[in-house]
């Protein structure tokens, strides 16, 4: 799927519609979109910083393979 297209699609169909209910659904849609809080300030900072810790490890070089991993705790499994 190309994003860019299917947005162009979009912005082409409802620049055609004269329902003005559609238009006040897709007013609705675009407001509570517009007020979605970031997910990074609904978590706890426990959260964050295991978050950060990640990153930093990865950035490290500090990270396995998912074969790798899978091979070291097959036996828990």
């Amino acid at each position: 799927m190309n994003i860019q297209l299917e947005k162009l699609g979009l912005i082409e169909w409802i620049s055609k519609i004269n329902d003005s209910s559609i238009i006040e659904k897709i007013r609705k849609i675009h407001d509570e979109y517009a007020v979605t809080p970031n997910w990074w300030d609904e978590i706890s900072r426990q959260e964050k910083e295991s978050i950060k810790r990640g990153l930093k490890d990865i950035a490290e070089g500090k990270v396995h393979i998912h074969e790798t991993a899978k091979q070291v705790y097959e036996k828990y499994l």
